[in-house]
């Protein structure tokens, strides 16, 4: 039975690799973004979610049987993202053309359900790791509880199934998008290699030392559908990561040598990115013309900030996946040959040499 799609933020990391599975798996696929990039199998659909006149007027003919939602828009405050945010996810979801039958909605959030925001990123009390989905939200201000909310109340008076997703940091491509640490470290490689700077970790003892997990984007791609087509997965949140554990300590040593670069020792000083960084933007220019890259704009890929933030972290973070394994999804993805086929991927699209 043919099966229509809506992916919202489908030019960002997880939005684009979850589209182009549904592509893969004979769905019709439209992908909503504020500026729709070409992408194979894609009807693209152009909304600005802030608008909600316009973004009823973009999808007044799409009935999606499964609504994906993968974006949203860093503010200054946390105040600022709740506002935007929510009002972005109420007004898509008031958008959307009613049907008949069953409509599955997803929303993808993350590991600051259990760690905070970024302004109170990895601070006060926090629940014990690994993290489990029936631990409680914190109690802080926190977009992600404030999109989940206007789910729950769209699907009370819609009668939709919804499902939450929280991976941790996502390994994917997308070219301007705000958390990628995959192609920052890329980036960064790449100007360590050029200018002969060791390839230093950029944060703290705990991120070095301690076990941590992350989520490729195909991995959590192919767990939004699987609650979109599984029953039993209705009306449930999911932690979604890619079923091994690492530490960077080791992990930072692979990326060097696929790189060619030298890892520098670490001594325990926090050294950010931000700043390591940040006279850099001239000389990727310089790389990029030289080397016919597709994107001259340093801002444009890295993004060291969330990189910093991630990388700073002071406690260990691991993610237990026991839920949605008792129902079924089952898939696991090796974190080093994620980051291994993204590095490939940028290199084959020219965004690195």
């Amino acid at each position: 039975m043919a099966r229509t799609a809506l992916v919202v933020g489908a030019s960002g990391i997880v939005g684009s690799a979850t589209a182009s599975l549904l592509v893969e798996q004979g769905w019709t696929v439209h992908g909503l973004a504020r500026r729709p990039t070409d992408q194979q199998g894609v009807l693209p659909v152009a909304a600005d979610l802030q608008d909600g006149v316009a973004t009823a007027a973009a999808l007044r003919d799409v009935r999606p049987d499964a609504v994906f939602i993968t974006t949203w828009l860093r503010q200054d405050s946390e105040r600022e993202n709740i506002r935007v945010n929510s009002a972005m996810v109420r007004n898509l979801l008031d958008a959307l053309p009613t049907r008949t039958g069953r409509r599955h909605v997803a929303l993808v959030t993350g590991l600051k359900h259990y760690l905070g925001p970024f302004e109170a990123y990895g601070k006060g009390a926090l629940p014990q790791t690994p993290f489990r989905e029936e631990q409680g939200r914190l109690d802080i201000d926190n977009f992600y509880y404030a999109q989940e909310d206007e789910v729950f109340r769209a699907a009370a008076r819609d009668g939709f199934s919804w499902s939450v997703h929280r991976p941790h940091t996502v390994i994917g491509k997308a070219v301007g998008n705000a958390m990628n640490m995959g192609t920052t470290l890329a980036v960064y490689a790449t100007l360590c290699r050029e200018t002969g700077r060791p390839f230093t970790f950029p944060g703290s003892a705990a991120q070095w030392d301690g076990l941590t997990d992350m989520t490729d984007a195909r991995q959590l791609a192919h767990q939004l559908l699987w609650a979109a087509t599984t029953p039993g997965a209705a009306n449930e949140a999911f932690n979604i990561v890619n079923g091994d554990v690492f530490r960077w300590s080791w992990m930072w040593q692979q990326i060097a040598d696929w790189f060619g670069v030298t890892a520098a020792p670490f001594d325990g000083t926090i050294r950010p990115l931000e700043e390591q960084m940040a006279e850099d933007g001239a000389l990727w220019r310089e790389i990029a013309r030289r080397e016919g890259l597709a994107e001259p704009d340093l801002s444009r890929l890295a993004s060291p900030w969330h990189t910093d933030a991630d990388l700073g972290r002071p406690i260990e973070v691991i993610t237990d996946m026991s839920k949605s394994r008792r129902l079924g999804f089952l898939r696991y993805q090796a974190t080093d040959d994620a980051f291994f086929d993204l590095f490939a991927q940028l290199r084959a699209d020219r965004l690195i040499p």
